[in-house]
């Protein structure tokens, strides 16, 4: 299944909705209002809820819209907590940042965390909002987003991944002069907009092995990083086993898994992102972040 979060031109309200070929499904319509009326909620209800969903898609109904004729938002557009990121978690990106930082090249031997905040949240297709008297300095991370379904702590490697309701695409979006001056990632990665998410959920029984898949992302058509979750050196499942060593996963809980090299801060010269340009962020079997950076 592929889930989204929409909205019509002449109704703001949130719909969850149901991709099927090129037509968005109003979850609402098709169940008569009785299916959870957003995704978070959805996930939330549990594997019972999703079972019953997906057997009334399958079965049909009404046609939906076009998928040009709706708007989209973050399939989450406000997650419960903080998303959970991991940083330098591919071997090349590592070495870039290291390399940016005049820094000696450090192969972390556990996952490195940090949070953005719930208000980065984006739609993927909004514009990033950047004020230039904030920062500088804005670069792009295309990243594989994880969407826990089942709760759970102490969660062994083995079985993490049946802990996983679906996966997404996310730009984590970075002010690295902010980065630079408060010697930790929490601000530079946590202004308003700085995550834009989506266009859609992938059911990971439908995505398949999260370890098999292209990654890109391009600023103005021009391609900047090409890489396969595969170099991750964290793989999902043990980014879930060592995130929930004592920590509670929660279902909706949303976890970013780090980005491969290509970033703006590694190249020579460095690269940013400036009012007007568009930055693109795909990854195979989802779908394609198209944002554009505005100056406010």
């Amino acid at each position: 299944m592929r889930y989204a979060t929409f909205s019509l031109p002449a109704d703001s309200a949130f719909r969850l909705g149901a991709v099927v070929g090129d037509r968005m499904v109003d979850v609402a319509a098709l169940t008569r209002g009785e299916a959870p009326s957003s995704l978070l909620a959805l996930i939330q209800e549990g594997p019972e809820a999703w079972q019953r969903l997906r057997a009334a898609v399958d079965a049909g109904g009404p046609a939906g819209y076009a998928l040009s004729d709706i708007r989209w938002h973050a399939p989450i557009p406000r997650p419960p907590k903080n998303v959970f990121c991991l940083g330098l978690n591919y071997l090349a990106h590592a070495r870039e940042s290291a390399q940016a930082r005049g820094r000696e090249v450090k192969v972390p031997e556990v996952p490195v965390i940090f949070t953005k905040a719930p208000t980065t949240v984006n739609g993927p297709f909004d514009d990033v909002p950047v004020d230039p008297a904030v920062t500088a300095q804005v670069d792009w991370e295309v990243e594989l987003g994880v969407i826990v379904g089942v709760a759970g702590r102490d969660i062994r490697a083995q079985d993490a991944l049946d802990h996983v309701f679906g996966y997404t695409v996310i730009n984590d979006v970075s002010a690295r002069d902010l980065q630079s001056q408060h010697l930790q990632w929490f601000k530079g990665k946590s202004l308003d907009g700085f995550c834009p998410m989506g266009p859609v959920v992938v059911t990971a029984d439908e995505f398949g092995d999260p370890q098999q898949k292209r990654l890109t992302s391009r600023v103005n058509g021009e391609t900047k990083q090409d890489a396969s979750t595969a170099g991750m050196i964290f793989p999902v499942h043990t980014i879930i086993e060592w995130l929930s060593k004592g920590l509670t996963l929660e279902a909706g809980d949303v976890i970013a898994t780090g980005t491969p090299e290509g970033v703006g801060m590694g190249r020579t010269p460095q690269e940013f992102l400036f009012d007007g340009h568009v930055v693109e962020a795909e990854i195979e079997g989802i779908g394609t972040l198209r944002n554009r950076i505005v100056s406010r």
